[in-house]
């Protein structure tokens, strides 16, 4: 165990310092992982001998259920409602057409027999979450026309369609009798229902006040996320595409500081993608590979410049998509480490085929990321596909501008001092802006000759505090038998330097004021000014 802990640390430890250089190296940086996986290998530098596929199937699995989830909690459903058909066209009929048709050309051009060659068709079918996501981010690359949250959804939804063939073409090879429709209606059925019944109760139970802190929120989801998987897979069902569908459904929920569960999930996919990756690349022996090259070339040079285009062209053709974002998206169909998790658990099936079908697929892999993936920065330049107005995170539910702007809303009720008042007769502070006001569902555009009406919620902006050495904030949690519970703001007591500006209460975030009535499982936040410090200061 001693072994196994040292390298995992090792590997993290190093991913973390390369952070900042891998941003400026221009090939994907989780192909970085795989080469150092295979500096870390038997026939590496560290030489060390490494053949275990069922414990890489087991940790490769487990971090795509993270990747999976985390690819549906991100995908911001109204940016890329505009793309959602040819996207579920693409992650669904598209990759079944993919895999017919590289089965086509491995049973003709590599005279396979059919069954292997669906068996490398289903395996390579997906395109891949993680590579796509990496390289969209790292390389900030907006698309226009909605490309880039097509690719997003598509990469993220596509990997169940690609597992279900890998399943049925085992099962085919195994000789098992299988009723292929019903498989594929069990395992579609279970995923949707389970996916979207466990989004449901997760989203229900965090708007109840059963969870008093963050971290509980944060633990209590990463619970469901398990269970999303675990529950239709004990079932017979999908559980890729059920904690896929369970992300979606959270991550467009409206949640009280979802900022912090995006960063919790962002850290986690990190080193899930580089686990994957640095175990596929110190699982291979390189010496192996030369057996496999060819076929692997030809495979990925068909997949590549014939297969995806003629894949995309039909699929999209009926929604007239522009020549040049067709052949972005062509282009952009990378391959990664789900198709290698899903080979190496077709080697674990024990089917005999006249390849080895993880170095195959391997070298396919490394191919993509290495060349579409590097050139895809290069190829949306000459494409002219990049947005240069839009920002790649709008296309995420986890965006947070990075400014020292905060923006807080003021209800003004009947009784307001501002109503019936222009904003130029307010005489407000020129750092504090109001940016927008919304009446009656409707957005009004404020000039200084705008007149403040009750019932106006009003936006405002203005420059976060950021004075911590001064500022502290602390949490109180309030029992039953505490003795600020069924008391009035007004009725608790608070000093010159202290005050509380916050309640916290299950999900939903209170700001109060005298007559606001403490209750039982409230977290009360609280200010701390210190003025010796600020009197030094």
């Amino acid at each position: 165990m001693n072994e196994p802990l040292l390298l995992v640390g090792c590997v993290i430890f190093i991913s973390i310092l390369l952070n900042n250089l891998l941003a400026k190296v221009p090939v994907p940086s989780l192909l970085i992982f795989i080469g150092l996986g295979m500096l870390f290998g038997e026939n590496g530098i560290l030489r060390i001998p490494f053949n275990d596929y069922e414990a890489v199937n087991v940790v490769c699995s487990v971090c795509l259920i993270f990747i999976m989830f985390y690819g549906g909690f991100g995908t911001n459903i109204k940016v890329a409602r505009p793309v959602l058909l040819p996207s579920a066209l693409l992650s669904t009929f598209g990759v079944v057409a993919t895999a017919g048709a590289t089965a086509l050309f491995a049973h003709l051009g590599l005279s396979l027999p059919w069954l292997e060659s669906f068996l490398i068709g289903a395996v390579i079918s997906s395109t891949d979450a993680a590579s796509v996501f990496n390289i969209l981010r790292s390389q900030k690359l907006a698309l226009k026309y909605h490309t880039d949250s097509l690719l997003e959804v598509e990469s993220g939804s596509n990997d169940p369609m690609s597992y279900m063939l890998t399943a049925v073409a085992v099962a085919l090879l195994s000789a098992q009798t299988l009723n292929v429709p019903l498989l594929l209606i069990r395992q579609i059925g279970i995923g949707v229902i389970c996916g979207i019944a466990m989004g449901y109760l997760a989203v229900k139970l965090l708007h109840q006040q059963l969870l008093p802190s963050q971290q509980d929120h944060t633990i209590f989801l990463l619970a469901i996320m398990v269970l999303a998987y675990a529950i239709p897979a004990y079932c017979e069902g999908n559980g890729y595409l059920s904690v896929y569908l369970c992300g979606i459904w959270i991550g467009n929920a409206k949640l009280a500081q979802k900022k912090y569960l995006s960063h919790f999930f962002d850290v986690l996919t990190h080193v899930a993608q580089v686990q994957i990756f640095f175990l596929l690349g110190l699982l291979v022996t390189p010496i192996e590979l030369p057996e496999v090259i060819l076929p692997a070339i030809i495979l990925m040079l068909l997949l590549t410049l014939v297969v995806r285009p003629a894949v995309c062209t039909i699929i999209l053709l009926p929604f007239k998509p522009k020549l040049q974002q067709l052949a972005m998206i062509s282009w952009a169909g990378l391959r990664g480490a789900s198709s290698i998790v899903f080979a190496i658990s077709a080697v674990l099936s024990n089917v005999s085929i006249t390849y080895n079908l993880y170095n195959l697929i391997f070298c396919m892999v490394i191919m993509s990321i290495s060349i579409q993936g590097t050139l895809l920065p290069w190829v949306a330049k000459q494409l002219a596909m990049i947005d240069a107005t839009a920002d790649i995170n709008h296309t995420f539910n986890d965006y947070q501008e990075d400014s020292d702007i905060s923006f807080i809303k003021i209800h003004l009720d009947p009784t307001h001092s501002w109503c019936q008042k222009t904003l130029e007769q307010l005489r407000l502070p020129s750092e504090l802006l109001v940016s927008m006001i919304i009446r009656k569902d409707n957005i009004v555009m404020p000039t200084g000759q705008t007149m403040l009406e009750a019932g106006d919620l009003l936006v405002l902006a203005a420059r976060s505090f950021d004075d911590r050495e001064h500022l502290v904030l602390r949490e109180i949690v309030v029992g039953h038998k505490k003795a600020y519970a069924n008391m009035t703001l007004a009725q608790i007591p608070q000093t010159q330097t202290s005050r509380i500006i916050l309640i916290k209460r299950g999900i939903d975030t209170i700001i109060p004021s005298g007559t606001t009535m403490i209750k039982p499982g409230d977290i009360l936040v609280m200010t701390k000014f210190s003025l010796e410090r600020s009197k030094k200061a």
